[in-house]
């Protein structure tokens, strides 16, 4: 179940087979059920990913495990949830092209419910609104959003039972 602010909008993305996989666009272009594969992003049977412009805008991916863990960038949970980068980043380590990537290390997603809430922290000098696409795998399903954030700590959040 998906929630959102008024200052939020959702539409859900289809996915049409025939185009080829891009690169950090947090989604599954190729509808083969691995979002962004092929661009050294690391995947796993549970995956969350958001992407969006300009580089300087700071969104978060905040995503909880099963058992209320949130996962952070370079500490696995016990659940095997990880955080691979955050963005836009202190150091520059994402080079302008901002994508946080939360997924699961082990085989085996644990069962349970995860919560991803996406949440616009700061504009930097940017105008609203600011568009942002929403990937998800959950076991053999995968999902694919396009959100409009339109203020400053609007939030976007939902949950996804395996």
């Amino acid at each position: 179940m998906a929630s959102a602010s008024g200052d939020v909008t959702l539409r859900e993305l289809g996915c049409i087979s025939t185009q080829p996989e891009a690169c950090f666009n947090a989604t599954d272009d190729n509808c083969n059920g691995i979002i962004d594969e092929g661009c050294d992003l690391e995947t796993g049977p549970v995956q969350f990913v958001i992407a969006w412009e300009p580089a300087s805008v700071d969104v978060d991916l905040l995503v909880t495990d099963p058992s209320g863990a949130l996962a952070e960038v370079g500490h696995p949970l016990q659940s095997g949830l990880i955080k691979q980068r955050d963005c836009p980043g202190r150091n520059n380590e994402c080079r302008g092209q901002n994508l946080e990537n939360v997924f699961l290390e082990a085989a085996e997603a644990p069962r349970g419910t995860y919560t991803v809430r996406v949440v616009l922290e700061n504009l930097a000098g940017e105008n609203p609104p600011i568009s942002v696409r929403f990937g998800a795998r959950v076991g053999e399903r995968t999902f694919g959003y396009a959100l409009t954030l339109a203020r400053p700590h609007a939030a976007f959040d939902t949950k996804f039972t395996r």
